[in-house]
């Protein structure tokens, strides 16, 4: 019998185990890639090693998590299978040659999503092994809180022997509660262990199993001990169970949690029926659906409706519990379909996971780094063992290990937080879309800024050859080429939900309110506090903090000051990263003696601020804005009158102030109760929140993105603005939206205060249409990296070489070799080569050539990225 005290000594997954078994001959092998930088050489694939599958091995799977002896070494590496099969995966290789594998993982990928990173591998110039690396949590990879424990329940002997104790008006199912509890006294057990079968035997039925220090509390005065007694003498039957214990389960921490406000559910608005009806009509087969609707026109409301639509309407016809079905126990068509919801930023997770927990209860899992590891570990294994059905989560989500997805949501589908910029350099809203095709399911982009990428895909005409929609699908005859239409269906929301209104934005020329600043206060041109603030902006931030309204500030660049420079303008210096050619940021930080520090945001080097020019001995100035300089204006102008106080009424998001998921949520927490009434903060604070008491929201320089060198700086400039704008007006008071800016006239300024995305959209694909941009051609790029500039400059020009020899071929334009415009970060000297094609495949089949060569290798000298979203 299992002793309760200990664990069995032979641990299943002790990745030694199996190497130490006797070698015998083996009929069963397996194709392992492991989660290392191997990348494939030649014409060999996917560069899996092959291992012999031992009999001691038992049952492997498809994508299942191994261990195998890696290297002369037999060093223990993971890897994932990708193939099963007899000696034929063998090839020219001798059986003797080969090795067995260490041992079996319980983790595994579906065999789904090795498909998907095949595909990732391929399209993203990646090592597949590292795409297998990404799409596992270090927290599955290592066990964290795996425990095996011990249930006790009555054994079939004892079960028996209750039975024929059990008067006959007692019903068969349930477990009798005689009225005497000493009639169950056994004359074969001793006394003391009668009296704790006694007590045993009247316990209610549905108390087991359970664990026997649980039992021992339940039975009161009993001993883990005297239980044990029981198991040995047949009463008791002891299991063991592998379980993942959290630290704190999620759910439980969702409700401690105070609450984040959550729209009501409301019927309808026309535009949504019809959106959620063609999409409904859509469900059972790939289809990707773009729904364009300003900020609060109740997108997540037609999110919800398909989904619950899909989970209540298209779940088969089933006897099995819906949390013991697994792709083991039923074919693929007959599994209940699951959905994935993906938010691009973790602040976004509270208030979309309580919504969706509102209306799905316990069936939601909940993915992203807030989590504990433990906490991962769990929501994880729940989708992979099939017991929750709605996963919602940030970018990584994308690969929760559900059995059959029959939905994919991207909300917020243009955030640049999808790319992901380190290997695999992936995008999870095109990748969210090829797991759709592979699941043949439809997919859900939703945005009040789209990416032009997918706003072109959903409004260019097109002749595909399968339809991308059911509502496209062709029913002309025969011999008729199909009707033009577009890759994406386009569902619009024009207008916010009943009950709110768009907010009244205002453009402020900051150059204008400099002038009439002078004119109202004589002088203060020498005033040494610089005025962040205009005079239209800081009167409405007095009104709305008066009547008793929350104010939200954006400035998309962090610090106090982002240009440090000696105060004489014939000197000439600037303080610059020594590892970095970029400009340093000043900081203040009140807990140092010397008040603040300077940082590299991009190798995060920190120096002490110079008291003096190191060139010309004269005193240093700090220029610029930045988050840290807006919270200080405030507390000074508002701080006496309205009791601004940093820390406590006025919080700051941005990435000094936010270490943590944590610190977010405690933050957006303290911003719902009331207690915090002024918002300041960059991009993060831009999207997605949901507060129906902030009526104002400030933009304190609209102009931040527009001077970035890349094609892009308008689209995103646009983005912020009117996501911004959009967090004013969604309660019962109007909303009003400052946009202060030195460009007043910039149309996609001018564009986002109208929200009038269509017209932006016309407006700057037919400047990218002129120069040949994305999204009307595709790009890459290559960015080769060195400590030693020749280096690097040696490498981009053989890329460059080898690219522009298939140029004519394959339709490329090369551009470069050329310096990156940030040249230099963390002493890495770096040089750029960008490929434009009409086609992913030109493209594809020049990276995959360089590969096949070796000469393309995603490593710390060579980044490859593919569709880039930024380019700096």
């Amino acid at each position: 019998m299992p002793d309760l005290f200990q664990h069995d000594p032979l641990d299943p997954h002790d990745p030694h185990d199996l190497l130490r078994a006797t070698r015998t001959p083996c009929t069963r092998f397996v194709k392992v890639v492991v989660e290392r930088g191997i990348d494939r050489v030649g014409h060999s694939g996917d560069r899996a090693l092959t291992y012999a599958l031992p009999d001691q091995a038992g049952v492997v799977e498809l994508g299942q998590r191994v261990v195998v002896p890696l290297g002369k070494g037999d060093k223990p590496s993971a890897g994932i299978v990708i193939a099963l099969g007899g000696p034929e995966l063998l090839g020219d290789i001798s059986p003797a040659r080969v090795k067995p594998i260490a041992s079996a993982t319980p983790v595994r990928l579906t065999p789904l999503l090795v498909k998907l990173a095949h595909w990732m591998s391929d399209y993203y110039v990646c090592p597949l092994g590292m795409v297998f690396g990404t799409m596992l949590p270090a927290a599955v990879k290592r066990q964290t809180g795996r425990k095996v424990k011990t249930y006790l329940e009555l054994s079939p002997a004892a079960l028996t022997l209750l039975q024929s104790q059990t008067p006959a008006s007692a019903t068969s199912n349930a477990t009798p509660t005689p009225a005497n509890p000493a009639d169950h006294a056994l004359p074969d057990l001793p006394k003391r262990l009668a009296q704790v079968w006694a007590k045993l035997s009247i316990i209610a039925a549905d108390a087991l199993p359970t664990t026997p220090r649980a039992l021992a509390a339940m039975l009161e005065g009993v001993s883990v001990l005297s239980l044990q007694r029981l198991v040995d003498a047949g009463y008791l039957a002891a299991t063991t169970r592998e379980e993942v214990q959290e630290s704190r389960p999620w759910d439980d921490l969702a409700s401690s949690r105070p609450a984040v406000p959550v729209p009501a559910s409301h019927t309808p608005t026309p535009d949504q029926t019809r959106a959620i009806d063609a999409i409904n009509a859509a469900l059972g087969d790939f289809s990707v659906h773009l729904i364009h609707g300003v900020t609060g026109s109740g997108k997540t409301e037609v999110y919800l409706r398909v989904i619950d639509h899909l989970l209540n309407t298209l779940t088969p016809t089933n006897t099995t519990p819906v949390n013991t079905i697994t792709s083991n126990t039923l074919p693929e068509n007959l599994l209940p379909p699951s959905a994935i919801m993906l938010v691009p930023e973790i602040a976004l997770t509270p208030q979309t996971s309580r919504r969706f927990t509102q209306r799905f209860g316990p069936t939601v899992a909940v993915l992203h780094s807030g989590l504990t590891a433990s906490q991962r570990h769990a929501q994880w294994l729940a989708c992979l063992t099939g017991r929750v059905r709605v996963v919602v989560g940030a970018r990584s989500a994308l690969f929760a290990p559900l059995a059959r997805v029959g939905l994919i949501v991207v909300d917020e589908e243009h955030d640049t937080s999808y790319k992901q910029d380190q290997l695999p350099r992936y995008h999870a809203r095109d990748t969210a879309i090829k797991r759709a095709q592979l699941e043949a399911c439809p997919v859900i982009l939703g945005s009040a800024t789209p990416s032009l990428e997918s706003w072109f895909n959903a409004t260019t005409l097109t002749n595909p050859s399968a339809p991308a929609s059911p509502s496209s699908a062709g029913a002309g005859p025969a011999d008729q080429a199909p009707a033009p239409r577009a890759k994406f269906a386009l569902h619009s929301l024009p207008g916010r939900v009943p009950g709110a209104m768009l907010p009244r934005v205002q453009i402020v020329d900051l150059a204008e309110e400099r002038r009439l600043r002078a004119l109202v206060q004589p002088g203060s041109w020498r005033d040494r506090h610089v005025h962040l603030l205009g005079p239209t902006l800081e009167q409405a931030i007095g009104e709305t903090l008066t009547a008793g309204g929350q104010v939200m500030l954006l400035l998309n660049r962090r610090g106090y000051a982002n240009y440090i420079c000696c105060t004489d303008p014939a000197c000439g210096w600037v303080m610059q990263c020594d590892h970095c050619d970029v400009t340093t940021v000043y900081h203040i930080d009140k807990r140092l003696k010397i008040g603040g520090f300077v940082r590299c945001h991009h190798c995060l080097a920190e120096l002490i601020l110079p008291a003096a020019c190191p060139q010309c001995t004269k005193a240093v100035n700090t220029f610029g804005l930045g988050t840290q300089r807006v919270e200080a204006e405030l507390e000074r102008k508002f701080g006496p009158s309205h009791n601004l106080a940093v820390g406590s009424t006025m919080l700051r998001l941005d990435g000094d102030t936010m270490q943590s998921a944590r610190d977010y949520f405690q933050a957006l927490d303290r911003f719902a109760s009331g207690e915090v009434r002024v918002l300041v903060g960059t991009q993060m604070i831009a999207k997605g929140l949901d507060y129906p008491n902030v009526r104002l929201v400030g933009v304190i320089s609209a102009d931040t993105a527009l001077s970035l060198p890349d094609f892009r700086a308008s689209e995103r400039t646009f983005q912020l603005v009117a996501q911004v704008a959009g967090r004013a007006g969604r309660g019962s008071e109007p909303g009003r939206v400052v946009v202060q800016t030195m460009n007043p006239k910039e149309p996609a300024i001018v564009l986002a205060a109208r929200h009038d995305f269509a017209r932006f959209a016309s407006y700057e694909l037919t400047q990218r249409r002129a120069a040949g941009l994305p999204p009307m051609r595709r790009m890459a790029r290559v960015v080769c990296r060195d400590a030693v500039l020749a280096k690097a400059q040696h490498a981009a020009a053989q890329i460059a070489k080898l690219l522009h020899d298939r140029s004519r071929e394959l339709g490329l334009k090369v551009i470069g070799p050329m310096p990156c415009a940030i040249a230099r970060v963390s002493d890495q000297h770096r040089l750029a080569v960008e490929v434009l094609a009409d086609s992913r495949t030109a493209i594809q089949r020049a990276f995959a050539s360089l590969r096949d060569q070796g000469l393309l290798i995603s490593d710390a000298h060579t980044a490859v990225d593919v569709d880039p979203v930024a380019l700096l």
